[in-house]
C-alpha cells in the first residue's frame, strides 16, 4: 500500500468521523426540538435518540469498512450465517420490532400527545382514554375509572383513532 492511500484513508476516515458527529448532533437536535413541540416526555425522546444512534453507528462502520477496503469475502459467511439466526430471532420476535417502528411513527407522525383524550375504535371492543405516556413498545391510557390501559403501539396505527375534543 502506498503512503498516499495510507494518508486518504485516514483523512477519509477522520472526514466520516467528523461529519458523523456533527450529523448526529444535529439530529439530536431536531429531534429533540420535534419532542418539544409534540410535548413528548423525556424517556420517550431518550429511546428515540437511541434508536437513531444505532442507526449512525452502522452507517459508520459500512463507510470505515468502505474506506478502508474491508475483505468481506470471509466474513460473507459468517455475515450469512449470523444474519440467518437473526432472520430466525426477528420473525419470532416481529411484534416487538413492529411495536418499535410503530413507535418511532407514532414520534413523528401521531396527532394526539400526553394528555390527550383518544378512542380507539375495535369493533365491540373501542377504548377510550387519555395519553398517560407514550413509550417504545405500547401506549398508556388511563379510562374513566382511573384504570391504566396499555395498547401495543403497532396496532394504534392499524386502528382508527379519534381524538376527543373537550
Amino acid at each position: 500500500m502506498s503512503e498516499y492511500a495510507m494518508i486518504y484513508e485516514i483523512l477519509a476516515t477522520a472526514l466520516v468521523t467528523v461529519v458523523a458527529i456533527f450529523g448526529r448532533r444535529v439530529v439530536k437536535k431536531l429531534l429533540h426540538k420535534r419532542a418539544v413541540g409534540k410535548k413528548s416526555s423525556t424517556q420517550r425522546i431518550y429511546y428515540i435518540v437511541k434508536v437513531f444512534d444505532l442507526l449512525f453507528l452502522l452507517v459508520i462502520l459500512l463507510a470505515y469498512a468502505f474506506i478502508w477496503s474491508v475483505d468481506f469475502k470471509g466474513l460473507s459467511v459468517v455475515a450469512s450465517s449470523v444474519f440467518a439466526i437473526i432472520g430466525v430471532a426477528m420473525f419470532a420476535q416481529w411484534s416487538i420490532l413492529s411495536n418499535i417502528s410503530a413507535s418511532i411513527i407514532i414520534f413523528f407522525n401521531f396527532p394526539a400527545r400526553i394528555g390527550d383524550k383518544i378512542r380507539i375504535i375495535d369493533s365491540e371492543n373501542s377504548v377510550e382514554g387519555t395519553i398517560k405516556e407514550i413509550t417504545l413498545f405500547q401506549m398508556e391510557l388511563i379510562d374513566q375509572n382511573g384504570n391504566i390501559i396499555l395498547y401495543p403501539n403497532n396496532l394504534i396505527l392499524q386502528k382508527p383513532v379519534i381524538k376527543i375534543v373537550d
